[in-house]
């Protein structure tokens, strides 16, 4: 296994910028994906992949740990691209495993980097420090949510304001324990896109309302998150989607999950009083509980 990451001293590498930006040049931790930005929708994906840039190895875990939902959101990113396509809209990936930095995460959370994952200690975290903490954010979380910000900009200039569709994966298992839904719609507290979305959902002729998670399995609207940052704060319609990874495990499943998700978007977010810009306040400030889990 390997150790922590090794970073050159000033000396042998010259300054941290030009570190850094070698480190730029060597990894890129955003896939960009073009769409028309007047179509009132963009699609992001905060755990696309299980990539960890060069010289951080495998932060020390075995190689197959970076298959595993630990690293990323198995089958999210094929879900993401389809839905993309099919609504002809823009969408934002980050390409780099969570287990280097959550871009999902807000920059004030404790579990940024994680040093335990799983019940499992990541190595390459475990002594970790704020000055490498902050490297870390500032060469791949802040990218992505710059990223975005910067899609959003150049979306509302052309009149047609986005809604903030965020793709997410969920184990079948969760410490023992089967999870009955199928998909789940976390949500804050504009019901714009949830509500009907979860209306639809169970009305699907495969799914039920039983097995359609309303904040399930874990709840929305939680501080300095990819939509919460993004979306929540600008006003923006949004909805996360988290789908049960078993369904979605191979490619041609997770297209059809994608396909159906736009088929059901696709009506929802077509009148522009959807998308309209609105303060419908955040259950953030009002001391929400905080999402943890896998």
């Amino acid at each position: 296994m390997e150790a922590a990451p090794i970073r050159a001293d000033a000396a042998a590498a010259g300054t941290a910028p030009f570190r850094d930006a070698m480190e730029r040049d060597a990894f890129r931790p955003v896939e960009r994906i073009d769409g028309a930005l007047n179509r009132g929708a963009l699609v992001i994906c905060d755990h696309a992949g299980a990539a960890l840039p060069p010289g951080y190895g495998t932060l020390g875990l075995p190689p197959d740990a970076l298959e595993r939902h630990i690293a990323y959101d198995i089958g999210a990113a094929a879900i993401a691209r389809r839905l993309a396509a099919r609504l002809g809209a823009p969408a934002v990936l980050a390409t780099f495993s969570r287990l280097l930095i959550d871009p999902n995460r807000g920059a004030e959370d404790p579990t940024l980097v994680m040093r335990i994952s799983d019940r499992a200690v990541v190595p390459g975290n475990a002594r970790i420090d704020a000055e490498e903490i902050e490297r870390r954010r500032r060469l791949y979380w802040a990218p992505y949510r710059a990223a975005i910000g910067t899609t959003i900009e150049a979306m509302l200039a052309t009149g047609e304001p986005p809604a903030v569709l965020s793709i997410h994966s969920f184990t079948p298992i969760w410490r023992g324990a089967p999870r009955r839904w199928k998909a789940g719609v976390l949500w804050d507290k504009d019901p714009r896109l949830p509500r009907p979305l979860l209306r639809a959902l169970a009305a699907e002729n495969d799914l039920d309302a039983s097995e359609i998670g309303d904040n399930e399995p874990y709840a929305g609207g939680l501080p300095g998150d990819a939509v919460n940052a993004v979306a929540t704060a600008r006003g923006l319609a949004n909805a996360l989607v988290e789908v049960r990874q078993d369904l979605i495990a191979d490619q041609a499943s997770a297209e059809a999950w994608g396909d159906r998700l736009a088929r059901i978007f696709a009506p929802l977010i077509a009148p522009i009083e959807a998308r309209t810009p609105r303060d419908w306040g955040s259950r953030v400030a009002e001391g929400a509980p905080r999402r943890r889990g896998a």
